[in-house]
């Protein structure tokens, strides 16, 4: 059985990533999806004539991953294939394997449809009905049109804690006559040897045999797909325990951090990118992790996905188990500061047992300038003090190298060689520069010497004419950066110096992002027509454009890109997150970049910039076509407060509301800096 599967899913994989780039050619413009309620989008297959579609989400939770892709063919009959990961069981790996094979030694198996019950009805094999709508509103849910008399409807979920994912399936009886189902029985066991001890995988049924549904009444029951490590009890958890352990946690994350503004898109995935950046939380013997996923990537640390995208967005969302994982991530490194002069591991995988890679991709850069924030946005003094090691050190770190003309080098970035970096780029020293600024005010609000914050100050200042004097340039035209010395290809990551606030170029790198470098999928790697794949984008570049371009002014004209995006990615092709790359990885939904989605709007259009544990200060810069912008339930800097903002002919009411009290008001224009001191 086992060869029969890893067949399966060889081949299965194949037609997958060749769909894949048919689907991207010819439907990336095709929207499929529409807004449904409060918190849910609905693919209305009734009236859906682009078929066949196929497309795959992930839904995890912290001891399994799951990726369902389902295939609509044009009859709408529908075919799921279910992914199913379990992080923490390492399987042996081949003999003749490839050195990146123990990176990605997860137990997971790709199980379709076969591995379901077979019902008979009235002496017919039983099939659900054509499909006449998906709906995702953290949970996956497929609802089928009248067959034989019965309606049914499936929801696939992953359990929360627990290292099992679960397929409900509810039948209706929609006559008037009594219909009788019988459901054979289900019970498939594998066994297998890991690296770390017995595996037995079980797929099951909590029902079978003869079931009587009444005349307009209703039959559910579950298939299970569960996992269990050498003697671990059997999970007993039930499908509606199952869907209550979520369901809750979907409720937490909704009722914090929610942003009302007048574009609905924006709002709904706004709220879907929080469920995704919070539920790539696993259980770790480094203690609970986030990590990215996407089939790939699980039960590790990185110094980019965690400790500069994602960790810093926690303390905003208020999610305890998010706060944890983020003050983990940084940890992991502060037990790891190198020796001598070495430089960090990139990455701690497989638990913290695997390190990689070889090379220096800026990581210090990446980590100081992720920890320096999530440090103040957390609010915790004690906290912080305990992770200023690791920030010096990395600050001290970036200055070793500077090079001759005083910027920083390092032997790539986070793209890590797939494309050309140079020996000193412009990402390594725009997030050294960033990462100087924050510690100076962590400094402070560490009461370190006042020699120290101004040692800092001018690291900065002497850095940013640095950066001016060797990144500057004029590229097709335009008055931006060269990436790295004398390259002439305009490359997504010049979005950076405005994100840390550098806009002396602000004109002509906006209009690089936004007309030269801007795709259908957002802004692509790289403006140059010699690449083997000229349209590789990579969706960080575009997530880190918008925050920059939103907190350097440029709000009208982001605001119309940044509508047209997040509509292709939570309507569109491919739903409903953003995601890592294409072509690599197919458009895997990465959650750290779901975490970048979100710091658009705090740090870009509110532009939040943390001072102190409980002060920051905040420049928002509101298209002119908004008359409102809310961010509720905001949970930083160890407070709970709101920020409201409503327009008021040229000018813009702001207003910050702490657990019910208003601690400021003010009309202020926009693009103006606020300071905002909370109580503590």
């Amino acid at each position: 059985m086992k060869m029969s599967l890893n067949l399966l899913f060889v081949l299965f994989a194949a037609g997958l990533s060749t769909y894949a780039q048919e689907t991207f050619s010819t439907q990336q413009n095709k929207i499929f999806w529409k807004l449904s309620g409060n918190h849910a989008i609905v693919w209305d297959l009734t009236k859906e004539t682009y078929l066949p579609h196929s497309d795959n989400i992930e839904i995890d939770g912290k001891r399994v991953a799951v990726i369902v892709t389902y295939t609509v063919d044009e009859n709408r009959k529908l075919r799921i294939d279910r992914e199913i990961i379990f992080p923490q069981l390492r399987i042996f790996i081949e003999s003749s394997a490839n050195y990146w094979r123990k990176y990605r030694a997860y137990l997971k198996d790709t199980y379709t449809d076969d591995f379901l019950p077979t019902i008979t009805l009235e002496e017919r094999t039983f099939e659900p009905g054509p499909l006449d709508s998906v709906r995702i509103d953290g949970m996956l849910h497929f609802y089928h049109a009248n067959s034989q008399g019965l309606r049914v409807v499936r929801t696939l979920l992953p359990s929360v804690n627990d290292r099992l994912f679960t397929e409900i399936w509810h039948i209706t009886n929609t006559t008037d006559s009594v219909k009788v189902v019988n459901i054979g029985n289900t019970e498939l066991i594998q066994e297998q040897e890991g690296q770390n001890g017995h595996f037995t995988r079980k797929i099951y049924a909590d029902t079978e045999g003869k079931v009587i549904i009444q005349p307009g009444r209703s039959f559910t029951f579950a298939v299970y797909f569960s996992a269990r490590l050498n003697d671990e009890p059997e999970i007993k958890d039930t499908h509606k325990e199952i869907l209550a352990e979520r369901t809750s946690f979907l409720d937490t994350i909704r009722q914090n951090l929610v942003l009302e503004t007048p574009d609905p898109v924006l709002n709904r995935l706004f709220e879907f990118s929080k469920n995704r950046a919070a539920e790539s939380i696993y259980e770790t013997k480094m203690g609970l992790m986030h990590s990215p996923g996407g089939g790939r990537y699980y039960t590790g640390v990185w110094a980019n996905d965690q400790c500069e995208y994602a960790s810093p967005f926690f303390p905003y969302l208020g999610y305890d188990v998010g706060n944890v994982a983020a003050y983990n991530s940084y940890v992991q490194f502060l037990k790891n500061i190198p020796e001598d002069d070495g430089h960090f591991w990139s990455s701690y995988e497989m638990e913290g047992t695997l390190t990689c890679c070889g090379a220096d991709r800026g990581d210090a850069a990446m980590i100081a300038f992720g920890a320096s924030h999530y440090a103040l946005a957390d609010g915790d003094k004690e906290k912080a003090e305990g992770l200023w090691p690791l920030i010096a050190w990395s600050l001290d770190y970036c200055d070793r190298q500077k090079n001759e003309a005083g910027v920083i080098h390092s032997d790539s970035d986070e793209m890590e060689g797939r494309v050309a970096t140079g020996g000193a780029n412009l990402a390594t020293s725009s997030l050294y520069y960033g990462a100087l600024r924050q510690s100076a005010l962590l400094a402070k609000a560490l009461d370190k010497p006042a020699s120290l914050v101004s040692e800092y100050n001018h690291r900065a200042d002497t850095l940013a004419t640095a950066i001016e004097n060797y990144f500057g340039a004029q590229i097709e035209g335009l008055e931006t950066y060269q990436y790295f010395k004398d390259y002439p290809y305009l490359r997504h990551w010049i979005c950076l110096p405005l994100v840390v606030g550098i806009e002396n170029r602000k004109k002509g790198t906006l209009d690089a992002l936004f007309t030269k470098l801007w795709t259908n999928n957002g802004v692509k790697v790289e403006h140059n027509p010699n690449m083997e794949e000229p349209n590789l984008f990579w969706d960080r570049g575009t997530l880190y454009a918008f925050r920059g371009a939103f907190k350097a002014g440029a709000a009208n004209r982001a605001l119309e890109k940044l509508h047209a995006y997040s509509q292709t990615r939570l309507l569109g092709f491919h739903v409903p997150y953003v995601v890592e790359a294409w072509p690599e990885g197919n458009m895997a939904h990465l959650s750290a970049e779901s975490a970048l989605y979100c710091r658009i709007f705090t740090e870009g259009i509110l532009g939040i910039t943390p001072t102190g544990f409980h002060s920051f200060d905040i420049t928002p810069n509101i298209p002119d076509n908004w008359d409102y912008f809310s961010l509720k339930n905001i949970r930083a800097f160890n407070a709970h407060f709101d920020v409201l903002i409503k327009r008021e002919g040229n000018q813009l009411q702001l207003k910050v509301i702490q657990s019910g009290n208003t601690i400021l008001k003010r009309n202020i224009r926009n693009d103006e800096l606020l300071h905002v001191k909370l109580s503590k």
